[in-house]
């Protein structure tokens, strides 16, 4: 976490990077701005600027064991481009497009445990859910318990004993286990 936020790399995206511990991990979000977006409207290609973090971020991870968990993230808006095509789809293939650009960049492509697209499920700001940072890519650099949980060697994370559970990690970790 410190080395990212030392970055003289990513100086010129940090108010673009958010860094914060979850019960899956250290998450880095790459959210979108009003007037700097990372994909093109509405479709999963990278503006260069976002390959650019993208490259970066893969350096940082291949300094640790732990494997990686990407989400994408959508905004309430439709782009209904093609039928069938939804926020859904759009979140996936913008994950996918982040994890293209981590291997691009370098990272071993075994850091991989899940690659998942939440569509508008799960907004950073649900106040206002057309705010661009409801548009972000989500990294997670995964404890060894949130990967056992995402890899089925496990039934599920530990809860706190409040029984609180901090969102977005909640829906990714109780997806992770499969329904019996």
């Amino acid at each position: 976490q410190e080395a990212i936020a030392k970055s003289q790399a990513l100086e010129p995206f940090k108010d673009q990077l958010l860094l914060d511990i979850t019960p899956e991990g250290l998450r880095i979000q790459i959210v979108d701005k009003q007037n700097r977006m990372m994909f093109d409207l509405g479709s999963a290609k990278l503006m260069p600027y976002t390959s650019d973090i993208l490259h970066e971020i893969a350096g940082f991870v291949n300094r640790v064991p732990n494997r990686v968990s990407i989400a994408g993230h959508t905004d309430t808006a439709s782009y209904a481009s093609r039928i069938g095509y939804s926020n859904w789809e759009l979140s996936a293939d913008r994950a996918n497009a982040a994890r293209r650009a981590l291997l691009e960049g370098g990272m071993d492509p075994a850091k991989i445990a899940r690659v998942v697209g939440f569509g508008d499920a799960v907004l950073f700001d649900k106040k206002d859910p057309l705010n661009p940072i409801n548009r972000r890519i989500s990294i997670v650099v995964m404890t060894k318990a949130a990967e056992a949980a995402a890899l089925g060697s496990i039934e599920s994370l530990p809860v706190p004993a409040s029984g609180a559970v901090t969102p977005p990690a909640a829906p990714a970790a109780a997806m992770a286990a499969p329904a019996k």
